[in-house]
């Protein structure tokens, strides 16, 4: 528990285990992986390792500040220590914004599948029934919301272990009853070779890919609420690791193992339905619809949770209205809860109404956030670890590796794809567009947040109270 916060250590360490890893496989794994396949052939699973790589660096670093300093603002509250005030409010503000519009991406999404199931409620009816459901399980305890995520990404987990045992005895030719005639190794090689559109096609992956692996922050968010926070924080940051070399490099293997990458199913049904189809696995899309919504659900619960935690953090530190700190006697965050909701239902509302002009400027404006908490977390990190030698060399139980030189080359890495993304024009959400709206968002809340640096340093110091006792009452 974070000391004097208000929050309550209602999260238990099996539920912590399963956040950490429920929040490497989001929803988009499932959903966004064909077109990365059909860019960039075989050769996705590189672009899937670099950015997989650049994830475990960045989460190695943010686990050493949070196993220091487990708190509710995560790098949020680091930035503020490290770089200054306005590097709090600034990655805390653009973080909330980001976790906002993923709620109305996720609502609509789950609203569709559940509409083709009971086309009786529309979508948008849908869509106010999965807000308002995961709302009322934020609301009521954080241990409902562990609870709930702990089932949600079991879920997950179980299906994609599956699905890579299965794929893997297809390929090698020991799956009963499936047709195994297209799965093989060779599918890697023998159309086109493993880079059929060259080694450019590598860093285009990686534009597709990046934003999948947001979320593996959540565990360090989360950690402040639960009951043994450092051992919770080193354990996801060590695990890291393994679960994206699973998750991701392990399920992308089997796809593009199981089918040429150029098969027209992939595109036409999603990689993961197209895998299961040509193993002629009987309703394999209903099941891969199932998967995808509990991802989906998963994806709004934990969003919602973050928004809300990170709104709590920026009002515990003047950077938000004050009753966003406020917790009710189960340690839950209403007002910030609540009004993390609400512009979720407007975002959500935007979607149905101007899907191809607010929205589309919301879901760009947000897109690039990710990279920039990132880059936020490699410059925090540097001046943290001063600052915990210093004060608490003690607390150093996790330890980027080869400081600072490797935090340095994840910072570069970072502004590279973020360079990479000013080449990429085509299309409404290009890199480009994507990259100069989140950078306007940015200005704009650094410029606030400037200005309310230069506010509360013109106020005059508060007078100091007189103690309790000696307060005259004549």
């Amino acid at each position: 528990m974070t000391p004097g916060s208000g929050l309550q250590a209602g999260l238990k360490n099996r539920h912590l285990s399963m956040i950490a890893i429920g929040g490497v496989i989001g929803a988009g794994l499932f959903v966004g992986s064909s077109t990365g396949i059909a860019t960039a052939g075989p050769g996705i699973l590189l672009s899937y390792a670099l950015v997989g790589t650049l994830v475990v660096l960045v989460m190695r670093m943010l686990g050493e500040m949070s196993a220091a300093n487990p708190t509710s603002g995560s790098f949020s509250a680091h930035a503020d220590r490290a770089l200054g005030r306005w590097a709090g409010f600034s990655i805390g503000w653009l973080y909330w914004f980001f976790w906002v519009v993923v709620l109305a991406v996720e609502a609509t999404a789950g609203a569709k599948i559940l509409e083709g199931w009971v086309p009786a409620v529309p979508q948008w009816g849908w869509a106010l029934i999965v807000m308002v459901v995961l709302t009322a399980t934020n609301l009521v305890s954080v241990g409902s919301y562990g609870e709930f995520e702990f089932w949600f990404a079991g879920i997950k987990v179980v299906a994609i272990g599956a699905f890579i045992v299965i794929g893997l005895l297809a390929v090698f030719g020991v799956l009963p009853g499936a047709h195994t005639d297209k799965a093989t190794f060779g599918n890697l090689t023998n159309h086109g070779g493993f880079l059929p559109h060259g080694p450019g096609a590598i860093l285009t992956g990686v534009l597709l890919v990046v934003f999948s692996f947001m979320g593996s922050e959540i565990a360090t968010l989360a950690a402040g609420e639960s009951e043994d926070p450092q051992r919770a924080v080193t354990k996801s940051t060590n695990s890291i690791i393994w679960r994206i070399g699973v998750f991701y490099l392990g399920s992308i293997l089997v796809v593009v193992s199981l089918l040429p990458w150029n098969d027209p199913s992939i595109k036409k049904d999603g990689s993961y339905v197209a895998a299961l189809n040509s193993l002629g696995i009987a309703h394999a899309g209903e099941i891969m619809n199932v998967i995808v919504l509990t991802s989906v659900l998963s994806c709004l619960n934990s969003g919602l949770y973050t928004a809300s935690r990170m709104a709590f953090s920026l009002g515990q530190r003047g950077d938000a209205p004050k009753a966003f700190a406020r917790t009710t006697s189960r340690g839950v965050p209403m007002t910030a809860i609540l009004s993390s909701v609400v512009f979720g239902f407007v975002a959500v509302f935007f979607n149905y109404k101007f899907p191809d002009s607010v929205f589309l400027f919301l879901l760009n404006s947000s897109g690039a956030v990710a990279l920039f908490v990132w880059l936020a977390i490699c410059f925090s990190q540097l001046r943290m670890r001063k600052i915990i030698q210093r004060e608490a060399p003690e607390k150093l139980i996790v330890k980027m590796w080869l400081y600072p030189y490797l935090t340095w080359v994840t910072a570069a890495m970072i502004v590279f794809v973020l360079g990479y993304m000013l080449t990429d024009t085509e299309g409404p959400s290009s890199g480009r567009k994507t990259v100069l709206l989140s950078l306007g968002v940015a200005a704009v809340v650094l410029v606030i947040a400037f200005i309310k640096e230069r506010i509360t340093a013109n106020r005059p110091a508060p007078v100091a109270e007189a103690p309790a006792d000696k307060v005259s009452v004549g």
